[in-house]
Order: C-alpha cells, then sequence, then structure tokens
C-alpha cells in the first residue's frame, strides 16, 4: 500500500481494510511503499527495512512472501511497474499484469486500443509537454465545455473541466504538472454510472451497476472522497439499459484481457454510452463503490479479497 503519487493517502485507507480483513485467515503483513524507502509494518507498528533489489526484510531475511496483494492506486500498483517487479521475483501478485495495468492506466492508449475496438469514445486529443499545442485546433476538434486529463493519473488529481480559451493554457499547465502527456476530451452531457467487473468463482462477473450524481461540475476528487456525490446501487435504470452497460462492460474487460477487480466509467445520453476509462486497482474500503457494488451482489470484502489471492496463486 501508499505508492509514489497523490493517491497515496487513499492507497493507506484501502490497504488497512484488507488488512484487517484478511490476518484473520493468512500470515497478512503491511508493506509501506515510498519512492525512497519500502517497510514492512509489523503487528506492533514498528518498521521494518526492506531491500528492494531482493525484496527481504532486512531483520527477518528467512519470511517468505507467497503472494502480494495490490492496494497500491496509481504509480507504481496500477501503472504496471510493481506487476513487473513480483513477476520478475516470481512472486504473485492479485489483479491483472503488467501489461494490461500500463495500458489501463494510459488513458490516451485504453481510449485509443478500446476506440479501435468499435468502443463509443468522447471526440479527443493527445498533447505531450514536448510538442507545442495549438489552442484553436483544440477547440475546433473538442469544443467547450472539455476535460482537461493527465494521462496517466487516477482519484481526478489533473483533471479539469474547461468552459473557454482563456482556462485552456492554465489547465494545461496544471495537469502536465502531473504527467507529460494530457488528453483534451470532449464534455458529453448524460447520466455518469460505474460498473464493477470482477473474475470471481472462475468467471467474470458483471456487479451491479452504481449511477453517481454529483452537486460538484464532475466527479471530481472532493465528490469521490468527500461526500460530494451520491452514489446508487443498484442504479434505478430500465432493465434494457442494465443490459447494455452490463454487456459493453463485460466485453471491455475482456478486449482488455483483464483480471482481478475491475471498475468501468461511461456516460449515457440519447446518443448512446460512452465510455471514459477503467480502473484496475478501485478503492477498497467499505464505502469505496467496488465493495458497495459487491456487497449488493451478496459478496463479503472476505469474499472479494481471498478470492483475489486464490486466482494468482492456484
Amino acid at each position: 500500500m501508499g505508492g509514489y503519487s497523490c493517491e497515496h493517502e487513499i492507497s493507506l485507507k484501502s490497504g488497512m481494510v484488507v488488512y484487517n480483513t484478511l490476518k484473520k485467515y493468512y500470515n497478512c503483513y503491511r508493506i509501506l511503499i515510498k519512492e525512497n524507502s519500502w517497510t514492512l509494518i509489523d503487528q506492533n507498528d514498528n518498521l521494518k527495512k526492506i531491500n528492494k533489489e531482493s525484496f527481504q526484510v532486512t531483520d527477518h531475511p528467512n519470511l517468505i512472501f507467497d503472494c502480494i496483494f495490490n492496494a497500491i492506486h496509481g504509480t507504481p500498483g496500477e501503472d504496471g511497474k510493481m506487476q513487473k517487479y513480483f513477476n520478475d521475483k516470481k512472486i504473485p501478485i492479485t489483479g491483472c499484469n503488467s501489461y494490461q495495468s500500463e495500458l489501463t492506466f494510459d488513458k490516451v492508449k485504453c481510449l485509443n486500443f478500446l476506440s479501435s475496438k468499435g468502443i463509443k469514445v468522447a471526440p479527443s486529443i493527445a498533447i505531450s509537454k514536448t510538442n507545442k499545442h495549438n489552442l484553436s485546433e483544440i477547440e475546433a476538434k473538442v469544443g467547450f465545455p472539455c476535460f482537461v486529463k493527465a494521462s496517466n493519473s487516477g482519484s481526478s488529481f489533473g483533471v479539469y473541466k474547461v468552459y473557454n480559451s482563456d482556462e485552456m493554457a492554465n489547465c494545461l499547465d496544471s495537469a502536465f504538472e502531473v504527467d507529460n502527456k494530457v488528453l483534451v476530451e470532449s464534455h458529453i452531457d448524460g447520466r455518469e454510472f460505474s460498473v464493477g467487473v470482477i473474475s470471481f468463482n472462475g468467471e467474470n462477473k458483471v456487479l451491479p451497476i452504481t449511477e453517481i450524481i454529483t452537486s460538484n461540475d464532475f466527479f471530481d476528487y472532493e465528490a469521490k472522497y468527500e461526500g460530494k456525490a451520491k452514489e446508487i446501487t443498484p442504479a434505478k435504470i430500465s432493465t434494457e439499459l442494465e443490459s447494455k452497460l452490463n454487456l459493453l462492460s463485460k466485453d471491455i474487460y475482456e478486449l482488455l484481457k483483464l483480471r482481478g477487480f475491475s471498475r468501468s466509467e461511461f456516460i449515457v445520453n440519447s446518443c448512446g454510452i460512452y465510455y471514459l476509462e477503467t480502473n484496475t486497482v478501485p478503492g477498497l474500503t467499505s464505502e469505496s463503490i467496488l465493495p458497495q457494488q459487491a456487497k449488493c451482489a451478496n459478496i463479503s470484502l472476505k469474499d472479494l479479497f481471498i478470492n483475489a489471492i486464490e486466482e494468482v496463486i492456484n
């Protein structure tokens, strides 16, 4: 848990929920990942240094790990780095592999891939920090209002809703502080839905759908984590729309060749269903959307987490 990104604190909350749920069933250890230090937190909350080269605990060289439960949101847990590291160490890690993690974490790459497979997405343009961008060209392609999104980021960090060209330059500068690549995407007006798809008991399972209604301008950090949004699970929608969202979400999960947890976001209006993004390490506290959906499907946190472990160690 932890990680190097703005999502560090959120990851610690998810990690503690996972630890407290699983410690009754396994010999569990909390591993705190920071950019300059990796440490094991023991049962007495003492910190033990971990050698990053060998993944050995300095004070306990004989401690061998059978599995890693990945509760890191953002880098390095959601962008493929941790998956590659533990794959090289031949230690199973929950969730999808490094290629899928890297693909889904990069908004530009993921949208391009799914768009090429026929998934409906909003008009967008990708901009690199090193290349000069033409504001008139951006406006002509995506219009206003639009979203400026750091390509590699989560929890709505580096995401801004832009209403005119005067705001665009400032928002681009802010997004480039988060990532060197930025996605500028048309605003699609409509209802927002979040659909969890997980691999559970040997099959890909779509969880009950959540509708997100926020009084904020969009589903930003405040709306996600400070209670400024309603999350209605199961969503009050027609059987037809439910069926379409279920089928589309499962298709995306399988097109991306995912494993473990996922949560995909959509906007729905009279023109159809627009795909926004997929999160492969979603929040795991009891208040988070995916655990809410699992609870609605009569899947406990215990069963959700144990299944994630068993599918990678068996």
